[in-house]
């Protein structure tokens, strides 16, 4: 909700500011806390909050009359700046958290000189100090150079308990301040003070004890007065209390006048609960006498704990996050502390979430922090970085040890998870990086432990790999392909090739299947072998299949004038499936190119079948729903199941060219291909042979009732123009 405000014109920016001014200035003015040194709670408040919302600037803001003074700050050099150009001089108008995405987008900021220029703020949510009497004295902000699509309610509510810590802390310096100013006035502002105010001699006798005391220990100012305070200290420092009285009573000072301490204080029932106290002492003739502040910092210390797990462990595995990851690497950087990083990534560990749901795959990612933990107990930190990748930092660079740890994880790793009704094998594998050795800073350290991970897994998972400075080299030389890809693009340097498929009963061309191709402005044509894997992992391999698609599609609707029941099979990538959109895309290429549905046919790979979700099978349903057939490529090459081809809606087996070879001289793959054939038929669906090169094997074929095939028999892949002209010899020569 917020308040009622008018304008204060300064240049061409209006500062709102509130009915309430007056009074908020006062309020503001009673907390002491304008142009006075800073406090190490309100560092440490902002450099928790800097962790917990991942944003470089934090600043604990107070709105003066004309400018606003930042009490701690994180991130920023500047001590204040004017209240003109100040996002916090709108805070303050609200009660809830103000949230601006992105203020480029924003009328009222737009045109700030603190978005336009430094420290050029995008993002910027904040939350109001808000006095026990309702008025707004300041803000917590969080400040991003980058926008931000949203500040959801958790983060909101973080937010605004940090805001509370702040005003908790605000409140002390306020009645340190008061009792400051004059001592005579403190039992009269004591009387009604929240937090328990306690007098006493010099001996312990209470003489004052104000009502919030009675709420807190549960003793009433009657029942109190005249006796020892030593009633409301617990056993565990009593005896330092008593020791204090005496240091006073012969003439030295309390040790603790003028600093806030936490001690332990007892309930009327006997238990404790942690207590925040700020005393002070004074003489009048020959009397002394000892004041005491005593907060309740039980919800704090509950608010503080939460904000420290959120900020710093893992809420899954209770783990050290990625934020606390980094801390203690820097930390051991700082230092020049030789440290061994071992980078762990789970292999197999997608098919327990695509499989058994999320739920389950939580119970594997606790069970393997557990091991990890127990295998590495000596290890300087065992961290979760996210996902299914961990981290073991290792003192010492003795690679023969981190080997033999490594060595240690993948076994105690690849022992089998007991999950509820299933029993799953998950192996882990392991990238070794040094410091000093193969990296000076963190980022570059861990960069080298997730290049000989990434090497680990390519030479078959399961394994460990430690770094050699190759690897890098080798990621550099990658990283300038992918450029060329993503150039190869923006170029129309890819091409469409056809490989002819014909009916085996009468020789007829009944179709093709469209092959990409990379025409190199150096090395020539490129086949996919040279390049498909890199791009199927880039972001434009969806960019590219749907050019792929709409390509193909547009030649087949000529060639349809030719073969009226000519069916043009495409090639997917896994990104294609991945975000449910396919359907839309391939109806859209359909109706811009006029080829009918019955006349495409989408090539399915068998990674697209194990992901086995709901999703993909209800778009692969709805694809089917709209005529388009389905390819299982490559069937018989990995380890899809009979059930795969029960519960997906395919409309033809591909057997892979590899059993096709050797089918007339080996018995085993012979018995392959009549397989699935005969498994296609069962099921209702066509086969089709690929690899076809002799006429023996098409014999084969056509003897067991396989009855589409493709392969250099029939012809190589050709560019679009000469695929034409091959059809028009075959209608010439029919």
């Amino acid at each position: 909700m917020g308040h009622s405000t008018r304008c204060a014109v300064m240049g061409d920016i209006e500062s709102p500011v509130p009915l309430d001014e007056a009074m908020r200035l006062s309020a503001l003015a009673g907390y002491n806390v304008l142009d006075t040194p800073t406090e190490p709670e309100f560092e440490r408040l902002v450099q928790l909050a800097s962790r917990l919302f991942g944003v470089p600037i934090v600043l604990i803001s107070l709105v003066a009359l004309d400018r606003q003074v930042f009490k701690a700050r994180v991130g920023l050099d500047v001590c204040e700046t004017h209240r003109d150009v100040s996002f916090c001089a709108h805070a303050i108008l609200r009660d809830d958290v103000m949230v601006v995405p992105d203020a480029l987008d924003d009328p009222r900021f737009a045109a700030n000189p603190l978005v336009l220029g430094s420290p050029f703020i995008r993002f910027y949510a904040g939350k109001p100090l808000i006095t026990p009497e309702g008025l707004r004295i300041g803000t917590v902000c969080l400040i991003d150079t980058q926008p931000r699509a949203g500040f959801g309610e958790d983060e909101q509510r973080n937010l605004t308990d940090i805001a509370a810590l702040v005003m908790d802390r605000m409140e002390l310096s306020r009645l340190d301040y008061v009792r400051a100013v004059s001592q005579a006035r403190f039992e009269n502002i004591a009387a009604t003070s929240p937090d328990a105010i306690i007098c006493s001699t010099g001996s312990g006798g209470i003489t004052f004890w104000n009502a919030a005391a009675e709420r807190l220990f549960g003793y009433t100012a009657e029942e109190m007065t005249g006796q020892s305070s030593s009633r409301v200290i617990p056993g565990s420092w009593r005896a330092a209390y008593f020791d204090e009285l005496e240091r006073l009573n012969q003439g030295g000072e309390l040790r603790f006048v003028g600093r806030t301490i936490v001690r332990s204080g007892l309930h009327r029932d006997g238990s404790e609960f942690p207590a925040e106290l700020s005393l002070s002492s004074w003489r009048e003739g020959r009397t002394t006498s000892i004041g005491a502040i005593v907060r309740d910092i039980t919800a704090r210390r509950r608010n503080e704990d939460r904000l420290y797990r959120l900020a710093s462990l893992d809420t899954l595995t209770e783990l050290p996050n990625r934020a606390a990851w980094r801390a203690c690497i820097s930390a051991q950087l700082d230092a020049q502390t030789p440290v061994t990083v071992l980078l762990l990534d789970l292999d197999g560990f997608k098919e327990v979430n695509d499989t058994l749901g999320h739920p389950t795959g939580d119970i594997v990612l606790k069970e393997v922090a557990a091991r990890l933990l127990a295998e590495c107990s000596d290890a300087l930190m065992v961290a979760r970085l996210g996902g299914d990748e961990f981290v073991v930092l290792l003192a010492g660079t003795e690679m023969r040890t981190a080997k033999a740890i490594a060595g240690g994880l993948v076994q105690a790793l690849a022992q089998p998870y007991d999950l509820p009704g299933h029993i799953f094998d998950i192996g882990v594998s392991i990238g070794i990086a040094t410091y000093p050795d193969h990296g000076q800073r963190a980022d570059e350290l861990l960069g080298a432990a997730d290049l000989a991970l990434y090497r680990a897994k390519a030479t078959g998972k399961g394994r460990y790999m430690a770094f050699e400075p190759a690897f890098r080299e080798v990621a550099v030389a990658r990283r300038g392909f992918e450029r060329e890809l993503r150039q190869a693009f923006e170029n129309d340097e890819f091409e469409m090739f056809y490989q002819t498929q014909v009916d085996t009963r009468d020789g007829r061309v009944c179709g093709a299947e469209a092959l990409l191709r990379w025409r190199h402005p150096q090395r020539g044509l490129l086949t996919p072998v040279s390049f498909l894997e890199v791009l199927s992992q880039k972001p434009i391999a969806t960019a590219v299949g749907e050019w792929t698609l709409r390509t193909a599609c547009l030649h087949a609707k000529a060639w349809r004038t030719r073969i009226p029941d000519f069916r043009i099979g495409v090639n997917l990538f896994e990104s294609q499936l991945r975000f449910g959109q396919l359907p839309g895309v391939v109806e859209r290429v359909l109706q811009d190119t006029g080829l009918p549905a019955e006349a495409l046919e989408l090539e399915l790979l068998e990674n697209t079948m194990m992901r086995n979700d709901s999703a993909t099978l209800k778009m692969l349903q709805t694809l089917r729903e709209m005529g388009v057939g389905l390819a299982f490529d490559d069937y018989g090459t990995g380890f899809a199941s009979l059930s795969m081809l029960k519960r997906f809606p395919v409309s033809r087996l591909k057997i892979d060219r590899a059993f096709i070879r050797d089918v007339i001289s080996d018995p085993e793959d012979a018995a392959i291909v009549k397989a699935v054939i005969y498994l296609g038929h069962s099921f209702g669906m066509e086969v089709i042979a690929e690899g076809v090169e002799t006429r023996a094997q098409l014999d084969f074929l056509r003897a067991n009732q396989c009855h589409h095939a493709q392969g250099y028999f029939f012809g190589r892949p050709m560019p679009e123009a000469a695929f034409s002209s091959e059809l028009e010899r075959n209608a010439a020569a029919l």
